[in-house]
């Protein structure tokens, strides 16, 4: 082989295509005779849907096809991940203002909305529950008073789960271990309660999708993270077999969570179905508000410690917003009540996660999905705790924080970080250890925790290389803008020993691209970087073995690298030649597959042990001003350990992307509702981080301490960075100023309320 380029390198083999504005993405999809659609959606946060007359609609000039709840029959027209709750379009009740009523597809947008105004829909008001205290009142409205199908998953030791175990209440997540009775030891125990705000995932690209049904086949172009699984939705809705539908996913415009399973696909395909013409449907900005975000939460901690700072017991309760309907939900729940504990040694835990419906914009999966929410509540926590036993934060963290090595709880995987290695690169960085007492200044330190890799996560590759010695990767990890496709090839370009340029990301196609359950959980480089490696290491198996074949020796006396062989010290042979002596002008192609999933285990609180862990370190410095509870970060130091580092600047951008997520979640980004309607789902409206809102020393730290499962060592990157910030900061404003904020985000409004009750104290 070829001296390793693994880490070394900065390109991206997107670059070119994006820089120029030649990528093409589903927006840019553009077929013959295509139509556009709209919808209309409810004014109401909730109300039971009378009637819905679209006759004025039908027969208006230009207008192809309309859908409402009339032309559902023969489906299944509920979709969502374990519950089947969220209609193609509203049936009896609207629950949200936004819930889709009905749709159009018409010659152009313009028609398509005057059309909208043409349908008549007569709406019966009920009873709003904007918020988690108002769904969960005595007096609340059931919000589905038929239970709606759903599953539960497996667990396995110390985990379980329900599903409608209260009122407005769709699923709850337990977990469990060590004895209950180690509270009689405890020193001291803290119960907090933390308030986490509720984001918009605030992708640059719109939800779109273009349908084209062309008899029984349905083919679709749409911006999705899961193609596959998206399929599988779709063939159950539709009730469609898997092998009619062709799924193509182009470039995707980000998606931090939001573009998995159904959104604009079904609308599309039942219009274009209709109408026998292609259609595109492509929300607006103002829309995507309405279609998913991330779930708000309440978090109640009680905490047992000693008195020397020893960590004894956790309990704690996560109520998460799911809004109106479950999607991603039960998951999320999952992963925020098996995060709680972070990175720490407990003799007891006991988690519970809720999620509560509300007349509010479904909730789903967002970067770092559950563990935001419970870092945010557990390291906010630790700073308290310290500070009410005399400790320093930072010395507290190292005296708890658990071994490389040692399992996360009984049964689950090692922890695969030297996580006060990864603390202390920060600390440095930070100059937390030399800092000088400055009034209204302070420093915090945050820590992320969260398993990667998915749970029970398959993956499938193709690697095959032409007779010219040019690779396809074929593999169903999507190109959101994190560069997997350019770190997918660099492992393939790695073990077949042939420059990067000579190998290309094969365009997703469920028709031909292997299986892949989707782009979540920080998998691309551990789960289908594993599958695309093994994948390589059998297509180069099989070169190997063709030229031994023609050059009458072992496939193991040969080394691979630049399309040709090489025999210990004999001249190289070009592998062109051969190939042509055997198969003529016509040539041939090697292939490879490659197939990964981490094994099943009950032992395992999820029924799988985690992959790997995603860990990221945080440390702020601030400055407040007390007059207005304006806070400035002067300092943001972010890191993460990616094992090791298979394209460098991709691990940087990403870790950088994720901090300033983390640090907008702290500061502003927060959507507000007044009586379940929103009030700020607008760019305009919508506070999201700007080039001036930059610390004026922004560090990332990638850290590659080596013990990744991946290629060459490699973890996941992406979320860890997002996951800690938000405590670093709201723990640095307290060093600052004494006060403690609870409540994300860390307005000047918030922040000043918080001074003033400490002055008043």
């Amino acid at each position: 082989m070829t001296v390793s380029r693994i880490g070394t390198g900065d390109q991206r083999t997107d670059a070119v295509l994006k820089l120029t504005g030649a990528a093409r993405y589903t927006c840019d999809i553009r077929l013959p005779g295509m139509l556009h659609a709209k919808v209309l959606r409810s004014p109401h946060a909730h109300a039971r849907l009378v009637s819905v007359n679209a006759a004025k609609a039908r027969s208006l000039p230009g207008v192809h096809a309309v859908l409402t709840r009339d032309e559902l029959g023969g489906l299944d027209p509920h979709y969502g991940f374990f519950i089947k709750d969220q209609p193609v379009v509203a049936q009896d009740l609207v629950r949200y203002a936004g819930d889709v009523v009905a749709a159009v597809a018409a010659d152009d947008e313009a028609v398509a909305l005057h059309a909208l105004e043409l349908i008549e829909v007569v709406y019966e008001p009920l009873p709003a529950v904007p918020d988690i205290e108002a769904a969960l009142a005595p007096e609340a409205p059931e919000l589905f008073e038929e239970a709606p199908r759903g599953v539960l998953p497996p667990y396995g030791t110390g985990a379980s789960a329900s599903l409608r175990p209260r009122k407005n209440v769709c699923y709850e997540f337990r977990y469990e271990t060590g004895p209950d009775s180690v509270w009689a030891d405890c020193d001291h125990v803290f119960e907090d309660t933390f308030t986490f705000s509720r984001m918009n995932h605030f992708h640059l690209e719109p939800f779109v999708t273009v349908a084209d049904v062309r008899g029984e086949e349905i083919e679709i172009w749409t911006s999705t993270q899961n193609p596959f699984p998206l399929r599988k939705e779709l063939s159950r809705v539709l009730r469609t077999p898997e092998s009619r539908i062709h799924v193509h996913v182009p470039f995707v415009g980000g998606g931090f969570g939001a573009k998995h399973n159904c959104k604009t696909e079904p609308v599309a395909i039942l219009l274009s179905r209709a109408a026998g013409r292609p259609v595109r449907y492509c929300l607006t900005t103002e829309e995507g508000f309405l279609t998913l975000s991330q779930h708000a939460a309440v978090l109640k901690l009680r905490t047992g410690v000693m008195a020397d700072g020893s960590f004894v017991a956790r309990e704690s309760e996560v109520l998460l917003d799911a809004g109106a309907y479950s999607d991603g939900s039960p998951l999320v729940a999952e992963k925020a009540g098996y995060r709680m504990p972070g990175p720490y040694r407990w003799q007891h835990i006991r988690s519970s996660s809720s999620c509560v419906m509300t007349t509010t914009t479904p909730a789903g999966p967002f970067r770092g999905f559950g563990a935001t929410q419970a870092t945010w509540a557990s390291e906010s926590q630790v700073d308290m705790i310290a500070e009410r036993l005399g400790l320093d934060p930072y010395e507290l963290r190292v005296k708890n924080l658990k071994g490389l090595g040692e399992p996360f709880v009984p049964g689950e995987s090692g922890i695969d970080s030297d996580l006060v290695e990864g603390l202390d690169a920060v600390v440095d960085s930070l100059g937390y250890r030399d800092r000088e007492r400055t009034p209204n200044r302070g420093m915090g330190l945050a820590i992320g925790f969260k398993d990667g890799g998915g749970v029970n996560k398959p993956a499938q590759a193709r690697v095959k290389i032409t007779a010219t010695g040019s690779v396809f990767v074929s593999a169903g990890t999507v190109e959101i803008g994190q560069g997997a496709s350019t770190a997918l090839c660099q492992v393939a370009a790695e073990v077949l020993g042939v420059p990067l340029d000579r190998v290309r990301y094969a365009p997703i196609d469920t028709d031909v691209t292997p299986y892949d359950q989707g782009t979540n959980a920080s998998s691309g480089m551990t789960v289908m970087g594993s599958a695309v490696l093994r994948a390589a290491e059998e297509a180069r198996g099989k070169v190997l073995a063709f030229a031994a074949g023609e050059l009458g020796c072992e496939p193991g006396e040969l080394t691979l690298a630049d399309w040709t062989v090489r025999r210990g010290q004999d001249p190289s042979v070009a592998l062109p030649g051969l190939v042509a002596g055997v198969f003529g002008g016509t040539g041939y192609e090697f292939h490879g597959e490659g197939f990964f999933k981490a094994p099943l285990s009950h032992d395992a609180p999820l029924e799988s042990p985690c992959l790997f862990w995603e860990v990221g370190w945080a440390g702020a410095e601030v400055e407040v001003d007390p007059e207005t509870g304006k806070v400035t970060v002067l300092q943001l130091v972010a890191s993460g350990d990616v094992g090791r580092a298979v394209n460098k600047l991709l691990c940087r951008g990403q870790d950088e992307g994720a901090a300033l997520m983390g640090l907008a979640q702290a500061l502003f980004e927060e959507m507000r509702y007044e009586d379940g309607v929103l009030l700020n789902g607008e760019a305009l409206d919508y506070r999201v981080p700007m080039a001036e809102d930059l610390p004026a020393r922004f560090v990332s730290i990638t850290q590659e301490q080596g013990h990744g499962p991946g290629p060459f060592g490699a973890k996941g990157a992406g979320e860890g960075a997002m996951v800690p910030v938000a405590a670093a900061v709201a723990n640095a404003v307290h060093d600052a100023t004494g006060a403690r904020v609870t409540t994300l985000p860390l307005t000047p409004e918030r922040v000043f309320d918080a001074l003033r009750a400490r002055r008043s104290r």
